[in-house]
Protein backbone atom coordinates (compact mmCIF):
# COMPACT_ATOMS: atom_id res chain seq x y z
CA UNK A 1 0.00 0.00 0.00
CA UNK A 2 2.94 2.34 0.62
CA UNK A 3 4.02 4.94 -1.90
CA UNK A 4 7.61 5.00 -3.10
CA UNK A 5 8.20 8.47 -1.70
CA UNK A 6 6.98 10.52 1.23
CA UNK A 7 6.59 14.26 0.94
CA UNK A 8 7.24 16.39 4.00
CA UNK A 9 5.34 19.65 3.59
CA UNK A 10 6.14 22.73 5.59
CA UNK A 11 3.53 25.05 7.01
CA UNK A 12 4.04 27.39 4.06
CA UNK A 13 3.71 24.58 1.52
CA UNK A 14 0.51 23.24 3.05
CA UNK A 15 -1.26 26.55 3.43
CA UNK A 16 -0.02 27.72 0.06
CA UNK A 17 -1.41 24.66 -1.68
CA UNK A 18 -4.76 25.18 -0.03
CA UNK A 19 -4.87 28.86 -0.89
CA UNK A 20 -4.23 27.94 -4.50
CA UNK A 21 -7.26 25.66 -4.44
CA UNK A 22 -5.19 22.47 -4.75
CA UNK A 23 -4.84 19.48 -2.47
CA UNK A 24 -2.24 16.90 -1.58
CA UNK A 25 -4.79 14.25 -0.71
CA UNK A 26 -3.28 11.80 -3.12
CA UNK A 27 0.14 11.96 -1.45
CA UNK A 28 1.12 10.45 1.88
CA UNK A 29 2.61 13.16 4.03
CA UNK A 30 4.34 13.30 7.36
CA UNK A 31 4.01 16.84 8.55
CA UNK A 32 2.14 18.98 11.02
CA UNK A 33 -1.41 20.14 11.40
CA UNK A 34 -1.59 23.89 11.22
CA UNK A 35 -4.14 25.00 13.76
CA UNK A 36 -3.39 27.61 16.35
CA UNK A 37 0.33 27.11 15.95
CA UNK A 38 0.21 23.69 17.62
CA UNK A 39 1.36 20.84 15.44
CA UNK A 40 0.55 17.15 15.71
CA UNK A 41 2.37 14.39 13.87
CA UNK A 42 0.67 13.13 10.74
CA UNK A 43 0.13 9.34 10.91
CA UNK A 44 2.04 7.18 8.45
CA UNK A 45 0.43 5.16 5.65
CA UNK A 46 -0.22 2.04 7.75
CA UNK A 47 -1.59 4.00 10.70
CA UNK A 48 -3.68 6.09 8.33
CA UNK A 49 -5.16 2.96 6.75
CA UNK A 50 -5.98 1.57 10.21
CA UNK A 51 -7.68 4.81 11.27
CA UNK A 52 -9.74 4.95 8.08
CA UNK A 53 -10.70 1.29 8.55
CA UNK A 54 -11.86 1.99 12.12
CA UNK A 55 -14.01 4.78 10.72
CA UNK A 56 -15.56 2.34 8.23
CA UNK A 57 -16.39 -0.09 11.05
CA UNK A 58 -18.06 2.73 12.98
CA UNK A 59 -20.01 3.81 9.90
CA UNK A 60 -21.10 0.23 9.18
CA UNK A 61 -23.10 0.27 12.41
CA UNK A 62 -24.94 3.46 11.47
CA UNK A 63 -27.85 1.92 9.55
CA UNK A 64 -28.63 -0.79 12.15
CA UNK A 65 -28.31 1.80 14.94
CA UNK A 66 -30.60 4.16 13.01
CA UNK A 67 -33.15 1.35 12.64
CA UNK A 68 -33.00 0.88 16.41
CA UNK A 69 -33.38 4.61 16.97
CA UNK A 70 -36.45 4.77 14.73
CA UNK A 71 -38.15 2.29 17.06
CA UNK A 72 -38.55 5.09 19.59
CA UNK A 73 -37.96 8.38 17.76
CA UNK A 74 -39.37 10.05 14.67
CA UNK A 75 -36.92 10.67 11.80
CA UNK A 76 -36.58 14.41 12.39
CA UNK A 77 -36.16 13.96 16.13
CA UNK A 78 -33.54 11.26 15.68
CA UNK A 79 -31.45 13.26 13.22
CA UNK A 80 -31.67 16.56 15.12
CA UNK A 81 -31.01 15.08 18.56
CA UNK A 82 -28.06 13.02 17.31
CA UNK A 83 -26.51 16.16 15.82
CA UNK A 84 -27.07 18.15 19.01
CA UNK A 85 -25.54 15.44 21.21
CA UNK A 86 -22.56 15.10 18.89
CA UNK A 87 -22.12 18.88 18.85
CA UNK A 88 -22.13 18.96 22.66
CA UNK A 89 -19.39 16.32 22.74
CA UNK A 90 -17.38 18.10 20.06
CA UNK A 91 -17.86 21.52 21.63
CA UNK A 92 -16.74 20.24 25.02
CA UNK A 93 -13.55 18.85 23.46
CA UNK A 94 -12.85 22.09 21.60
CA UNK A 95 -13.36 24.15 24.76
CA UNK A 96 -11.37 21.82 27.00
CA UNK A 97 -8.39 21.94 24.64
CA UNK A 98 -8.83 25.68 24.01
CA UNK A 99 -8.83 25.22 20.26
CA UNK A 100 -8.93 28.60 18.47
CA UNK A 101 -11.57 29.39 15.88
CA UNK A 102 -10.75 28.21 12.35
CA UNK A 103 -9.37 30.80 9.97
CA UNK A 104 -11.87 32.61 7.81
CA UNK A 105 -10.89 30.78 4.63
CA UNK A 106 -11.79 27.44 6.23
CA UNK A 107 -15.42 28.25 7.05
CA UNK A 108 -16.76 27.68 3.53
CA UNK A 109 -15.26 24.18 3.50
CA UNK A 110 -16.63 23.50 6.98
CA UNK A 111 -20.08 24.54 5.75
CA UNK A 112 -19.83 21.92 2.98
CA UNK A 113 -18.88 19.26 5.55
CA UNK A 114 -21.75 20.36 7.79
CA UNK A 115 -24.30 20.29 4.96
CA UNK A 116 -23.18 16.92 3.61
CA UNK A 117 -22.01 14.88 6.59
CA UNK A 118 -23.74 16.41 9.62
CA UNK A 119 -27.16 17.23 8.12
CA UNK A 120 -27.71 15.85 4.61
CA UNK A 121 -26.57 12.24 4.83
CA UNK A 122 -28.09 11.47 8.26
CA UNK A 123 -31.45 13.05 7.39
CA UNK A 124 -31.78 11.52 3.93
CA UNK A 125 -30.76 8.02 4.98
CA UNK A 126 -32.99 8.15 8.07
CA UNK A 127 -35.96 9.10 5.91
CA UNK A 128 -35.05 6.27 3.54
CA UNK A 129 -34.83 3.72 6.36
CA UNK A 130 -38.44 4.41 7.33
CA UNK A 131 -39.49 2.41 4.27
CA UNK A 132 -36.30 0.58 3.29
CA UNK A 133 -34.35 -2.27 4.84
CA UNK A 134 -30.75 -1.79 5.84
CA UNK A 135 -29.75 -4.21 3.04
CA UNK A 136 -31.34 -2.00 0.41
CA UNK A 137 -29.93 1.16 1.98
CA UNK A 138 -26.45 -0.38 1.73
CA UNK A 139 -26.64 0.25 -2.03
CA UNK A 140 -25.77 3.90 -1.44
CA UNK A 141 -22.75 2.89 0.62
CA UNK A 142 -21.59 0.66 -2.23
CA UNK A 143 -21.59 3.68 -4.54
CA UNK A 144 -20.07 6.12 -2.04
CA UNK A 145 -16.37 5.24 -2.52
CA UNK A 146 -16.50 5.69 -6.28
CA UNK A 147 -18.46 8.94 -5.97
CA UNK A 148 -16.06 10.27 -3.34
CA UNK A 149 -13.04 9.44 -5.49
CA UNK A 150 -14.68 11.08 -8.51
CA UNK A 151 -15.55 14.28 -6.65
CA UNK A 152 -12.09 14.38 -5.11
CA UNK A 153 -10.48 14.09 -8.55
CA UNK A 154 -12.69 16.91 -9.87
CA UNK A 155 -12.05 19.04 -6.78
CA UNK A 156 -8.27 18.64 -6.68
CA UNK A 157 -7.43 18.00 -10.33
CA UNK A 158 -5.69 14.71 -9.51
CA UNK A 159 -5.88 11.72 -11.86
CA UNK A 160 -5.78 8.27 -10.24
CA UNK A 161 -4.27 5.48 -12.33
CA UNK A 162 -6.30 3.29 -14.68
CA UNK A 163 -5.72 0.29 -12.42
CA UNK A 164 -7.14 2.27 -9.51
CA UNK A 165 -10.29 3.16 -11.44
CA UNK A 166 -10.71 -0.36 -12.81
CA UNK A 167 -10.52 -1.88 -9.34
CA UNK A 168 -12.79 0.81 -7.89
CA UNK A 169 -15.42 0.30 -10.59
CA UNK A 170 -15.23 -3.48 -10.24
CA UNK A 171 -15.59 -3.30 -6.47
CA UNK A 172 -18.51 -0.89 -6.70
CA UNK A 173 -20.22 -3.12 -9.29
CA UNK A 174 -19.82 -6.20 -7.08
CA UNK A 175 -21.22 -4.41 -4.03
CA UNK A 176 -24.14 -2.91 -5.94
CA UNK A 177 -25.04 -6.24 -7.53
CA UNK A 178 -24.96 -7.98 -4.18
CA UNK A 179 -26.98 -5.39 -2.26
CA UNK A 180 -29.59 -5.03 -5.00
CA UNK A 181 -29.96 -8.81 -5.07
CA UNK A 182 -30.30 -8.79 -1.28
CA UNK A 183 -33.17 -6.31 -1.53
CA UNK A 184 -34.96 -8.37 -4.16
CA UNK A 185 -33.92 -6.21 -7.09
CA UNK A 186 -36.85 -3.83 -6.66
CA UNK A 187 -36.40 -0.07 -6.45
CA UNK A 188 -38.36 1.69 -3.73
CA UNK A 189 -39.48 5.25 -3.09
CA UNK A 190 -36.52 5.55 -0.71
CA UNK A 191 -34.07 5.46 -3.63
CA UNK A 192 -34.37 9.21 -4.25
CA UNK A 193 -33.31 9.84 -0.65
CA UNK A 194 -30.45 7.34 -0.94
CA UNK A 195 -28.97 8.75 -4.14
CA UNK A 196 -29.27 12.32 -2.84
CA UNK A 197 -27.52 11.18 0.36
CA UNK A 198 -24.78 9.65 -1.77
CA UNK A 199 -23.99 12.94 -3.50
CA UNK A 200 -24.04 15.19 -0.43
CA UNK A 201 -21.98 12.77 1.66
CA UNK A 202 -19.33 12.37 -1.05
CA UNK A 203 -19.05 16.15 -1.25
CA UNK A 204 -18.70 16.38 2.53
CA UNK A 205 -16.07 13.64 2.64
CA UNK A 206 -14.07 15.26 -0.13
CA UNK A 207 -14.05 18.69 1.49
CA UNK A 208 -13.43 17.19 4.92
CA UNK A 209 -10.45 15.24 3.61
CA UNK A 210 -9.03 18.46 2.13
CA UNK A 211 -9.46 20.35 5.40
CA UNK A 212 -7.95 17.48 7.38
CA UNK A 213 -4.67 18.24 5.61
CA UNK A 214 -4.40 21.60 7.38
CA UNK A 215 -6.18 20.95 10.70
CA UNK A 216 -6.72 17.84 12.83
CA UNK A 217 -9.55 15.68 11.52
CA UNK A 218 -11.44 15.77 14.81
CA UNK A 219 -11.51 19.55 14.62
CA UNK A 220 -12.94 19.42 11.09
CA UNK A 221 -16.00 17.44 12.19
CA UNK A 222 -16.07 19.20 15.57
CA UNK A 223 -16.42 22.67 14.06
CA UNK A 224 -18.88 21.37 11.45
CA UNK A 225 -21.09 20.02 14.24
CA UNK A 226 -20.87 23.25 16.24
CA UNK A 227 -21.63 25.24 13.09
CA UNK A 228 -24.94 23.34 12.76
CA UNK A 229 -25.96 23.80 16.40
CA UNK A 230 -28.00 27.03 15.87
CA UNK A 231 -30.11 25.03 13.39
CA UNK A 232 -30.23 21.57 14.95
CA UNK A 233 -31.06 22.74 18.49
CA UNK A 234 -34.39 24.44 17.64
CA UNK A 235 -35.26 21.70 15.13
CA UNK A 236 -34.70 19.10 17.87
CA UNK A 237 -36.98 21.00 20.25
CA UNK A 238 -39.78 21.29 17.67
CA UNK A 239 -39.41 17.71 16.43
CA UNK A 240 -39.51 16.23 19.93
CA UNK A 241 -42.70 18.13 20.64
CA UNK A 242 -44.37 16.97 17.41
CA UNK A 243 -43.18 13.38 16.97
CA UNK A 244 -43.91 10.52 19.39
CA UNK A 245 -41.03 9.39 21.59
CA UNK A 246 -40.69 5.99 23.23
CA UNK A 247 -37.54 5.44 25.26
CA UNK A 248 -36.46 1.81 24.99
CA UNK A 249 -33.12 0.07 25.26
CA UNK A 250 -32.91 -0.17 21.47
CA UNK A 251 -33.96 3.41 20.71
CA UNK A 252 -31.64 4.97 23.30
CA UNK A 253 -28.69 2.75 22.32
CA UNK A 254 -29.25 3.53 18.65
CA UNK A 255 -29.43 7.26 19.33
CA UNK A 256 -26.27 7.27 21.47
CA UNK A 257 -24.32 5.29 18.86
CA UNK A 258 -25.26 7.44 15.88
CA UNK A 259 -24.49 10.56 17.94
CA UNK A 260 -21.20 9.62 19.59
CA UNK A 261 -19.96 6.78 17.39
CA UNK A 262 -21.06 7.57 13.85
CA UNK A 263 -21.43 11.34 14.02
CA UNK A 264 -18.26 12.21 15.95
CA UNK A 265 -15.76 9.49 16.91
CA UNK A 266 -16.09 7.60 13.63
CA UNK A 267 -15.61 10.76 11.59
CA UNK A 268 -12.62 11.79 13.74
CA UNK A 269 -10.62 8.66 12.89
CA UNK A 270 -11.96 8.63 9.32
CA UNK A 271 -10.77 12.15 8.49
CA UNK A 272 -7.46 11.52 10.25
CA UNK A 273 -6.88 8.40 8.17
CA UNK A 274 -8.06 10.12 4.99
CA UNK A 275 -5.54 12.91 5.55
CA UNK A 276 -2.74 10.35 5.80
CA UNK A 277 -3.45 8.11 2.81
CA UNK A 278 -5.48 10.41 0.55
CA UNK A 279 -9.18 10.74 -0.22
CA UNK A 280 -9.33 8.28 -3.18
CA UNK A 281 -7.63 5.38 -1.42
CA UNK A 282 -9.36 5.93 1.91
CA UNK A 283 -12.71 6.00 0.12
CA UNK A 284 -12.08 2.55 -1.35
CA UNK A 285 -11.91 1.03 2.13
CA UNK A 286 -15.62 1.82 2.28
CA UNK A 287 -16.24 -0.94 -0.24
CA UNK A 288 -16.31 -3.24 2.80
CA UNK A 289 -18.88 -1.12 4.63
CA UNK A 290 -22.06 -2.56 3.04
CA UNK A 291 -20.92 -6.09 3.84
CA UNK A 292 -20.18 -5.16 7.43
CA UNK A 293 -23.58 -3.47 7.63
CA UNK A 294 -25.24 -6.67 6.44
CA UNK A 295 -23.40 -8.65 9.12
CA UNK A 296 -24.58 -6.24 11.82
CA UNK A 297 -28.09 -6.39 10.34
CA UNK A 298 -28.13 -10.16 10.84
CA UNK A 299 -26.71 -9.99 14.36
CA UNK A 300 -28.64 -6.95 15.60
CA UNK A 301 -31.82 -6.82 13.51
CA UNK A 302 -32.38 -10.48 12.68
CA UNK A 303 -32.26 -9.98 8.90
CA UNK A 304 -31.32 -12.99 6.76
CA UNK A 305 -28.07 -13.19 4.80
CA UNK A 306 -27.78 -15.12 1.54
CA UNK A 307 -24.93 -17.59 0.81
CA UNK A 308 -23.52 -15.08 -1.70
CA UNK A 309 -22.14 -12.93 1.13
CA UNK A 310 -18.78 -14.74 1.61
CA UNK A 311 -18.09 -14.69 -2.15
CA UNK A 312 -18.90 -10.99 -2.34
CA UNK A 313 -16.73 -10.27 0.68
CA UNK A 314 -13.78 -12.02 -0.96
CA UNK A 315 -14.22 -10.11 -4.22
CA UNK A 316 -14.45 -6.80 -2.37
CA UNK A 317 -11.30 -7.49 -0.37
CA UNK A 318 -9.42 -8.19 -3.62
CA UNK A 319 -10.60 -4.87 -5.06
CA UNK A 320 -9.57 -3.06 -1.87
CA UNK A 321 -6.10 -4.61 -2.05
CA UNK A 322 -5.69 -3.51 -5.68
CA UNK A 323 -6.80 0.08 -5.03
CA UNK A 324 -4.46 0.32 -2.03
CA UNK A 325 -1.51 -0.74 -4.19
CA UNK A 326 -2.39 1.26 -7.28
CA UNK A 327 -0.60 4.59 -7.46
CA UNK A 328 -2.94 7.56 -7.94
Amino acid sequence: MAHTSIAVPTRTDTVGAEAAGTDTAGTNTVGTDTVGGRGSAQPGPRAGTLLAALGVVAFSLTFPATAWGLEGFGPWSLVAVRSVLAAVIAGACLLALRVPLPRRRHWAGLAVVAAGVVLGFPLLTTLALETSTTAHAAVVVGLLPLTTALLSALRTGTRPSRMFWAAALAGAAVVIAFTVRQSGGALSSADAYLFAALLVCAAGYTEGGRLARVMPGWQVIGWALVLCLPLTLPVAAVALSQEPVELTAHSVTGLLWVAAGSQFLGLVVWYRGMAAIGVPKASQLQLAQPLLTLVWSVLLLGEHLTPAAPLTAGAVLVCIAVTQRARG
